[in-house]
């Protein structure tokens, strides 16, 4: 457990939210110990505590919300349209360079970074190995930086 609690702290850097994804994960670990062969429980501990506190930062930063008050929404109105019309290509541009994906690539992508599957969920879906899933989504998000590059697209805007 406090293994578990040190990595935990690691990746969410708040006390409160490190022992909440421990006690989340020992909740969900009697039924993934069931479901999977494990060759390193201490490995593989690692990896589910990993995941989950990624899992975790990931949903955080979907619900980030700002207050902003009226004098800066009133100079952000000229860049507003600008912003919008960017934002459209950047995204246009994204879903091209998706669709431009080899076929295992694309699947494993829109799985992992688009539904937010785990890798085991998206083995599971896919009938792909657990090498083969991270290997799809590491070319793939290769090749879409590659894309992105091409069309103009930096790195930074993407993130």
């Amino acid at each position: 457990m406090p293994l578990m609690y040190g990595v935990a702290l690691k990746y969410l850097k708040r006390p409160e939210d490190a022992q909440d994804a421990v006690m989340q994960l020992f909740e969900e670990l009697i039924v993934k110990v069931k479901a999977v062969e494990i060759q390193s429980f201490k490995a593989w501990l690692y990896t589910c505590i990993r995941n989950n506190c990624l899992m975790e930062i990931r949903k955080k930063s979907k619900n980030l919300s700002i207050s902003l008050d009226d004098s800066f929404m009133e100079f952000c109105d000229d860049f507003h349209l600008t912003f919008v019309n960017e934002k459209e290509n950047r995204e246009k541009s994204l879903r091209e360079c998706v669709e431009g994906l080899p076929e295992r690539q694309r699947v494993s992508v829109k799985y992992f970074f688009l539904d937010e599957l785990s890798y085991k969920e998206v083995e599971e879906r896919t009938g792909f190995s657990s090498k083969m899933v991270k290997s799809f989504i590491q070319n793939g998000k290769r090749n879409l930086k590659l894309c992105l590059q091409r069309k103009g697209i930096t790195s930074n805007e993407t993130d």
